[in-house]
């Protein structure tokens, strides 16, 4: 999809190079110099502090927030974040790391950002964890960061190691680096570039998992329209083995490989291939694509079903996947976290924040894969861990919604909450209206004709600011069950994410208001629609916490 409309944004315009960019680069980095003083370095790793036990959480936004700042999703205190990078855990800590720019709007270039959670419900502030410019190879791009148990890359039995793209002068390569106390901090491999960019335009965002099976590690690397797939011994030296080609999908880029057992069933264990795309050939935006197969240690074999997407929402990118190591085997193959960035290329850089910009990331979700419709299909739900948010439900009587009639729900000062309720209709429509101030709503709803959910916000607070990508109405098909279709709706500040039926569709978008008062309208439309087992339940906030670490 074109972006030349996109100002300067720290993916899409990264080959930029400006002497004003390089400036605040070297500024940025003694900044982050000066604040990491006293952080633990190698010498002292054993004394890294954990981050702060979560806290209860208030059902009160803090009175100094800006309108759309969310109360229950990770955003950057300021400045720019993109791309999320997959969780690991270590001595039961849960690290995370996003792109992040500090130069932003002004400069280019991201470098690593982490925080830190027991429970990713409640985060942890650590700072930037791998400096952009640092080694003279460029900026940090998406990569993965794995707990070297055995020592293969050579820098001891437990150390962390990320492998990212790198990006100086227009060419991508791939370079290791390696951290001693924990994750916090990361050094620049002597040996960079561990990849070499072959004379390629697009190579980029290396994903890396065990291979237990095969004893070595295995990368899934964006090759354009293709992703191509290596193995190691050591996490330094990679081997070519195979890739796999894709059509009507534009760059490919943030790929993941891992197995999954369908239904649970560990005699069915199969391969999921995933990756962001561009769905502009059947009339969806930039998504996360993903493909169900076969993988024999070498290539990748899609069971010919075609692609499928993991969200239909407009804002759910760069998407990663992850599974909990303390589960045993069977359990690892049947469930897996996942969390993706909530923006659009098409206006990353035009939502009406202030004191950051880049939106936020989605809540962490529980992926299961199912077999629905005769094909294994992904089935998303709001993660368990979200339940420690929650205060206590609110029934919504049962209604019957003749057309046009609309029921007012009160929602919490909060602004964040989750509405469950399921509805049953011969030919009619369900709108939920979700208000934002001063008359402005988005809505998620369900067509009972077409049987597709959907979600619009043509009529939000900035809808008429934004470019046509942001104003359509984006669908999902999915099945009533016995007549009836469920909905789970999770709403902050400034998003809603829509999970219908038994987990078979989801679908995300940012959405922007006023400072006015928030409301919510449950409306039918064309023909009588009944709600039944209706709750609406707050959720406390639970900030990102951004006090300095001790040492």
């Amino acid at each position: 999809m074109p972006r030349d409309d996109i100002p300067l944004t720290p993916r899409r315009r990264r080959s930029l190079v400006i002497s004003i960019a390089a400036a605040l680069a070297v500024l940025a980095v003694a900044v982050v110099a000066v604040l990491a003083a006293g952080l633990p370095r190698d010498e002292d790793a054993q004394t890294a502090p954990s981050p702060p036990a979560p806290s209860p959480g208030a059902s009160e936004r803090p009175a100094d927030w800006s309108p759309h700042r969310p109360g229950i999703h990770i955003t950057p205190g300021e400045n720019w974040m993109n791309d999320p990078q997959k969780p690991f855990l270590l001595d039961g800590v849960w690290h995370y790391y996003y792109l992040y720019n500090a130069d932003y709007p002004d400069g280019n270039g991201t470098a690593w950002y982490h925080a830190t959670s027991t429970d990713l419900v409640h985060w942890h502030d650590e700072g930037v964890a791998i400096e952009k410019y640092a080694n003279g190879l460029g900026d940090i791009w998406t990569g993965t960061a794995v707990v070297d148990e055995k020592g293969t890359a050579g820098f001891g039995a437990g150390a962390v190691i990320a492998l990212v793209t790198q990006q100086v002068d227009g060419v991508q390569r791939q370079s290791l680096f390696f951290s001693r106390d924990g994750g916090y901090r990361f050094e620049s491999y002597d040996g960079n570039p561990v990849m070499d960019n072959p004379g390629v335009a697009d190579w980029r965002d290396p994903r890396v998992i065990w291979d237990e099976s095969a004893g070595h590690w295995l990368m899934a690397l964006a090759e354009h329209d293709r992703i191509g797939f290596y193995t190691s011994p050591n996490l330094r030296e990679w081997t070519y083995t195979s890739d796999f080609v894709t059509a009507g999908l534009g760059v490919l880029e943030c790929p993941d490989l891992f197995p999954m057992s369908v239904e649970g069933d560990p005699d069915d264990v199969r391969w999921v291939l995933v990756a962001g795309a561009n769905g502009a050939a059947e009339d969806m935006t930039t998504g996360t694509a993903y493909w169900v197969g076969t993988w024999d240690g070498e290539r990748f074999v899609a069971d010919g079903a075609g692609h499928q997407w993991l969200d239909h929402g407009p804002d759910y990118y760069a998407a990663v996947t992850w599974d909990d190591p303390r589960l045993g085997e069977e359990e690892r193959l049947t469930t897996r976290y996942g969390i993706g960035w909530m923006n659009n290329w098409a206006y990353a850089g035009r939502f009406p924040t202030e004191e950051w910009q880049g939106g936020s990331d989605s809540i962490v979700r529980t992926i299961t894969l199912g077999s629905g419709g005769g094909r294994a299909t992904l089935r998303s739900r709001p993660a368990p861990e979200l339940d420690a948010l929650e205060g206590e439900p609110q029934p919504i009587d049962d209604v019957r919604l003749a057309a046009e009639k609309t029921v007012a729900v009160d929602v919490p000062a909060s602004g964040a909450y989750r509405l469950q309720l399921k509805a049953s209709s011969e030919v009619g429509e369900l709108r939920v209206k979700v208000e934002t101030g001063d008359g402005s709503f988005a809505t998620v709803g369900y067509d009972f004709d077409r049987r597709v959910a959907f979600v619009t916000r043509d009529a939000d607070a900035v809808a008429g600011n934004m470019p046509d990508a942001y104003r359509q109405v984006r669908t999902a098909p999915v099945a009533p069950t016995d007549g009836r279709i469920e909905l789970d709706i999770i709403v902050d500040a400034a998003s809603i994410e829509v999970f219908a039926g038994d987990g078979d569709a989801a679908l995300t978008m940012a959405t922007f208001g006023t400072a006015g008062g928030r409301g919510l309208r449950i409306e039918g439309a064309r023909g009588e629609v009944v709600v039944s087992d209706a709750t609406l339940t707050p959720l406390r906030v639970a900030p990102v916490t951004r006090t300095p670490r001790r040492e």
